[in-house]
């Protein structure tokens, strides 16, 4: 897992520019371009990201082939987002209509497919009785073509990215100059509408790609669906089990072991999923938009060479290799914070879990487990999350936080280690994960009391400071 927050690490030029986005604090959000419907400048992970062009080129990402494609697809759906005008911040009808169009027409699950998840289900929930106390999370086993997995978390796509696209849209108007704003007076509207083709345009084209490389309904650690199935997409983890060289057999029991291992977690603490985009919409609202870099270029934009063709096009050249991306920042640095941390808890409770489960009773396990490792931290599904939100989900310390609950396992147990997942105030903070000693003592002092009631024992912390509060003097008698 990259250890660059929100980022990855790879040696290809696409993932370097990524990776410069995503180190530059002021720029978490790469998606979403250029304001006013923009067409992502200066090395922006546009539509047609994964077309092999190189940073600059005219097909490349950021370039003119780019910025064309993209506008097509918003002009595509321009009649019927004007016809919409109470659309939102994104357009949620042009991202679906783009995503089923990338993705095709998909086979559908075979019926043998579906009974060897079920089987698989029935397998791995008997073992997870052997590593965790949750229990089984999951009525049923469903298998889903990427098609179904488009339509089925949709929903949820839209709780996650609404905030952040409705933010930056204000901001980028905030932006304008007092004087602008009423010069364009009702062109305003019309402005925001093409923000919403423009960022619907681009989640599209991000959910199919990210169709087309998700295994389960909850690779990312974010529950994408609450049906109370465990969800696996066959077709997908074949072409995987290809890509890696292990049998598909033991690659399907194994990601079947970590569907079924997130659906018992979501399933014995719903408040969990609810806080992770909670903390998404906490640091949106925190989101600023800096536009110095656009003033910069403007001031070198020389208007009377308009009437000279060479002029334009060594205009043209020079904005190309302009990173025009508006800065951004947020004032809710800690939101972003406790995210990762409540991602990497997860995923690392699970990888714990799985293995504990499997280790034993599956060959390969190890060595799938070490693949499955390997495809996270460098590939998948969370680079095309990331164009489709702007907040990369691939938490930076997974293992870290798996080596919390391992030692936590051996310390006290898995009764006590689960039991920490009863509040959100019993779980390990991000400074936990890098240093798990004390918190970890603290867990073990709470053993020592076989009586001891997590729960009770919170309730009665805020009993106290609620009566310590009533108790302390108001400022009127101190005068």
């Amino acid at each position: 897992m990259s250890n660059q927050g929100f980022g990855f690490s790879s040696n290809d030029d696409d993932d370097e520019r990524k990776d410069d986005n995503q180190n530059n604090p002021n720029n978490p959000f790469g998606m979403f371009g250029f304001p006013l419907g923009g067409f992502g400048f200066g090395g922006q992970p546009g539509g047609n990201a994964g077309n092999g062009d190189q940073q600059g080129g005219p097909n490349g990402p950021g370039g003119l082939g780019d910025i064309l494609n993209q506008f097509g697809q918003m002009l595509s759906g321009f009649s019927q987002q004007m016809d919409n005008p109470q659309g939102g911040a994104v357009d949620h009808g042009a991202a679906e209509r783009i995503a089923l169009q990338k993705i095709g027409n998909p086979a559908p699950i075979r019926e043998s497919q579906r009974t060897a998840l079920t089987d698989s289900l029935r397998l791995v929930e008997l073992w997870l009785d052997d590593s965790t106390v949750l229990p089984v999370g999951a009525d049923r086993a469903e298998g889903w073509n990427t098609r179904q997995w488009l339509e089925n978390t949709m929903p949820t796509w839209k709780r996650v990215v609404d905030p952040v696209a409705s933010k930056m849209n204000d901001a980028s108007l905030a932006g304008l100059p007092e004087e602008a704003r009423q010069m364009m007076g009702p062109m305003l509207g019309m402005l925001n509408r093409v923000n919403s083709m423009n960022f619907g345009a681009q989640l599209g084209n991000a959910l199919s790609d990210l169709a087309k490389s998700s295994l389960t309904g909850s690779d990312l650690g974010l529950p994408l669906t609450m049906s109370g199935a465990a969800v696996l997409l066959p077709t997908n983890i074949t072409a995987l089990a290809e890509e890696l060289e292990q049998p598909n057999r033991e690659l399907t029991v194994y990601l079947t072991a970590r569907e079924a291992a997130h659906q018992r977690l979501f399933h014995r603490v719903p408040w969990l999923a609810e806080r992770m985009i909670a903390a998404i919409e906490e640091y949106a609202n925190g989101l600023t938009m800096d536009f110095s870099s656009i003033e910069e270029a403007a001031r070198g934009f020389d208007l009377e060479s308009l009437q000279d063709p060479s002029k334009i096009q060594e205009a043209m050249q020079s904005f190309q290799n302009i990173d025009m991306t508006p800065k951004v920042t947020s004032s809710n640095q800690h939101a972003r914070t406790r995210l990762e941390t409540m991602l990497a808890l997860v995923e690392g409770w699970v990888d714990v879990v799985v293995m504990d489960s499997l280790g034993e009773r599956l060959p390969d396990a190890m060595q799938i487990d070490e693949a499955w490792r390997r495809r996270r931290a460098t590939d998948g599904a969370q680079k095309a999350l990331e164009k489709a939100t702007g907040i990369d989900l691939a938490a930076p310390k997974t293992r870290e936080a798996g080596v919390l609950w391992r030692r936590l396992t051996d310390a006290v147990g898995i009764e006590r280690r689960d039991a920490v997942w009863d509040h959100p105030d019993f779980l390990p903070v991000a400074d936990d994960l890098d240093n798990p000693a004390s918190f970890i003592d603290g867990i073990l002092g709470s053993a020592d009391n076989d009586d001891f009631d997590p729960i009770a024992a919170l309730e009665e912390q805020l009993r106290k400071e609620a009566e310590e509060g009533r108790d302390a003097p108001d400022d009127d008698d101190n005068k």
